[in-house]
């Protein structure tokens, strides 16, 4: 709480500066496949625990016919049990595996506590966005407004951006609300406030390099299967920021597009992802024990 108070007290210049140091220090997007960074010396990859996004009372990003919650958790389900086939001697462990909301927070804690070597969060992604207008009463009330027309993957990794470029971090961390007593659970983190991602960029980053090593594996196995390419990304993410190991939030595609949610509600669809994700994990498997 102490060392948010002190962010917040910067004044706005001097938090602008901060932003754009990082910036210039950590932005790693890109629409293309990217050149793998060098990887640290780690321990086999025994533990996987895998994290379908949102649940129970949070639905995450609606679509047309689908909800974000859902597709999360089919897809993780599949994954695991194709990891668990086809990787001996790794195990599986889920964040959830019904249709429950576990905390933020206690999302990576449970992989913490079962000693993970990586933690990949499963999200689709949206670029719809409500918006307030005017009924023909005259009253302003909430609306969806739709933007079909984007499409894509992308991988995310824990960091700071510009605040203009936090759209995915506020809308993923927005979950946060939904949660009792939040202000205790995060420190005080407020997930509408974009000046609040700066803490981000003061949290131990001993993971960075891993994490972004295995986003690229990712990033590229959808690039390989012709599905839009968005770049390995760095944000401000509360599902990331405490994992002791490295760590990944991956957007399927847009559940806004009605072909993308079409893919990812179909059987095909899923099967391609859970393959993308599933390479991208043997590879960085095998390079890690190399």
């Amino acid at each position: 709480m102490k060392l948010l108070n002190i962010v917040k007290k910067i004044n706005s210049s001097a938090i602008a500066i901060s932003i754009l140091f990082v910036t210039s220090s950590f932005n790693i997007s890109s629409t293309k496949p990217h050149n793998n960074p060098p990887i640290n010396s780690l321990s086999k990859v025994k533990v996987i625990c895998l994290d379908a996004g949102h649940g129970g009372h949070d639905f995450g990003a609606v679509g047309r016919k689908s909800n974000e919650k859902d597709l999360n958790l089919e897809v993780v389900l599949k994954l695991g049990k194709r990891i668990e086939e086809e990787l001996p001697g790794v195990k599986v462990i889920y964040t959830r595996t019904t249709d429950v909301y576990p905390k933020l927070y206690e999302r990576p804690a449970l992989a913490n506590k079962h000693k993970a070597d990586l933690f990949i969060s499963v999200h689709c992604n949206s670029a719809d966005r409500d918006v307030r207008v005017r009924n023909s009463r005259g009253k302003y009330v909430n609306s969806v407004k739709r933007n079909p027309q984007v499409r894509g993957t992308e991988t995310l990794v824990c960091g700071i951006n510009r605040t203009n470029e936090q759209d995915v971090a506020i809308r993923e961390n927005a979950s946060i609300l939904l949660e009792e007593n939040y202000q205790d659970n995060y420190n005080g983190f407020d997930p509408k406030d974009p000046s609040s991602y700066i803490v981000f960029k003061l949290m131990k980053r001993q993971y960075r390099d891993q994490s972004i090593r295995l986003a690229t594996y990712i990033q590229n196995q959808y690039a390989a299967s012709a599905r839009g390419n968005r770049g390995v990304k760095e944000q401000g993410l509360a599902v990331l920021a405490t994992a002791a190991m490295p760590a990944v939030l991956t957007e399927l595609g847009f559940i806004s597009s009605p072909e993308e949610e079409e893919f990812m509600m179909s059987t095909e669809g899923q099967r391609e992802i859970v393959d993308n994700l599933f390479q991208a994990i043997k590879t960085y498997k095998n390079n890690v024990e190399k």
